[in-house]
């Protein structure tokens, strides 16, 4: 990683959390981490889920929500969902001012990316082991990323 990268990092008040952990459907998660008040921070992980689209059948649909509801009871869970096949997918690009859109995805590859959940956690530590629970985990793999503050960054600079 380059020498200044931070990742994003959340110190904000117990009002500022509860308004922010409020989803879109009004509904507000529970808990963040081991104390949903703490002003501890907590950084912003992307997990991206990846597997052989062949292989979806062996995940139970239910098994999926499931661990979804859990991980947003949990207060882990920022935003989640599941993605339709990469058949469905177009892949755009701008070149020198030229669109170009392509039918399906950008590479041929073995897993393809089947959804993503962002979620909080104390460090990766802790983003690997909420990872670890994704069902798809077992027959594909997790990608987990900290979310780079770019929005933070920038206005420090202004």
């Amino acid at each position: 990683m380059p020498e200044n990268f931070q990742p994003a990092v959340d110190t904000v008040s117990k009002p500022q959390r509860r308004e922010r952990l409020s989803g879109m459907d009004g509904k507000f998660c529970k808990k963040v981490l081991s104390n949903p008040w703490s002003m501890e921070p907590s950084m912003k992980y992307l997990c991206l889920v990846y597997l052989d689209e062949n292989r979806l059948p062996e995940l139970p649909d239910e098994e999926c929500v499931a661990f979804d509801t859990g991980i947003r009871e949990s207060g882990h869970c920022i935003a989640s969902e599941a993605l339709e096949s990469v058949q469905t997918a177009a892949t755009v690009r701008l070149r020198n001012g030229k669109l170009s859109v392509t039918d399906g995805p950008f590479a041929e590859t073995k897993e393809q990316l089947a959804g993503f959940y962002l979620i909080d956690a104390r460090d990766l530590n802790e983003a690997i082991q909420v990872a670890s629970r994704i069902p798809p985990a077992r027959v594909g793999s997790i990608e987990v990323r900290p979310v780079r503050p770019i929005r933070e960054t920038v206005l420090k600079s202004r």
